[in-house]
């Protein structure tokens, strides 16, 4: 199988201008150009030829060619339909690719694993837009994917919120869903100079690799995800205004004061203050509460 040749910028432009593409901003498309980033990416993911790879956004194919030359299968989902026609040619060489031009979002990734890859679980890797990273991830653990690990190039913060603790200022509602699904382990920070065009903010990679079990017991998965936005939705407010104020609980006052009351919190504690097993011995003492009311 033939080496990758994208990487580099001279390369990049090259097909650029040969097909006389547009960045869509819509897209927030920004091209790697860097092999030394590309190299940490593979490594970080631990691709290798046993591993069936679901990339999402492979842009002109850059990574993609990476990827292929080190994984028995990759499955690139592009949504640009302006970038199919340049991902046939730069990907003609690697016969272990398919490109499927869709939104990520709409990908039935259950049905995929089941026919590509047996159901066993698959790695995915991107560079994911700023401005939809979170829906992306989110969707694909919520969805309940089989993943052994999701690595990613996201915004540097967004890589910090990921893995806060309790009390830091980047933890939230993004830090709690992550670290129920995953363990977080930031493996590069990515200069803005190492894409094109230049984005004007720093970015890393971070590989999220998923929890065998979830690393806490809770009675209902979507009521704690409720209580966690919930928790996060007025930051400067007490926990219990956030729980007492959220049209999508529904809680009366009662509820939140016996809840917290029995998790040993007082009134003013805030969300940011709960580690991961609090917020999933709240929402059990809440689902208890709630089924004894109906």
């Amino acid at each position: 199988m033939k080496e990758p040749t994208l990487g580099n910028p001279q390369n990049t432009i090259a097909v650029l201008q040969k097909y006389q593409f547009r960045f869509q901003k819509k897209y927030g498309q920004n091209f790697l150009i860097d092999t030394h980033v590309l190299d940490k990416i593979v490594q970080a993911a631990e691709i290798g030829k046993e591993d069936f790879v679901v990339e999402i956004g492979p842009g002109i194919g850059t990574l993609t060619q990476y990827l292929a030359y080190h994984a028995r299968e990759v499955l690139a989902v592009e949504i640009d339909r302006a970038l199919i026609p340049v991902l046939e040619e730069t990907l003609a060489d690697y016969d272990n690719v398919t490109v499927l031009n869709e939104d990520i979002l709409k990908v039935d990734l259950n049905a995929l694993v089941q026919e590509k890859n047996g159901g066993r679980p698959i790695k995915i890797v991107a560079n994911l837009p700023y401005y939809i990273t979170t829906p992306i991830i989110m969707g694909l653990f919520e969805s309940h994917v089989p993943l052994e690990s999701v690595t990613v190039m996201v915004q540097k913060e967004v890589a910090q919120r990921m893995q806060a603790g309790p009390g830091s200022k980047d933890y939230g509602a993004l830090s709690l869903a992550v670290q129920y699904y995953a363990s977080p382990y930031l493996a590069a920070n990515v200069p803005p100079n190492c894409f094109m065009p230049r984005p004007a903010v720093g970015s890393a990679v971070i590989r999220l690799t998923g929890h065998k079990e979830p690393p806490v017991e809770v009675k209902d998965e979507k009521l704690l995800f409720q209580i966690i936005r919930a928790s996060f939705n007025q930051r400067r407010k007490t926990l219990a205004n956030g729980l007492r104020n959220s049209q999508e609980l529904g809680l009366s006052r009662e509820c939140v004061t016996e809840a917290l009351s029995r998790l040993g919190k007082g009134e003013s504690i805030r969300g940011e203050a709960l580690t991961l097993e609090e917020f999933a011995a709240l929402a059990n003492h809440i689902y208890d509460r709630l089924q004894e009311e109906t």
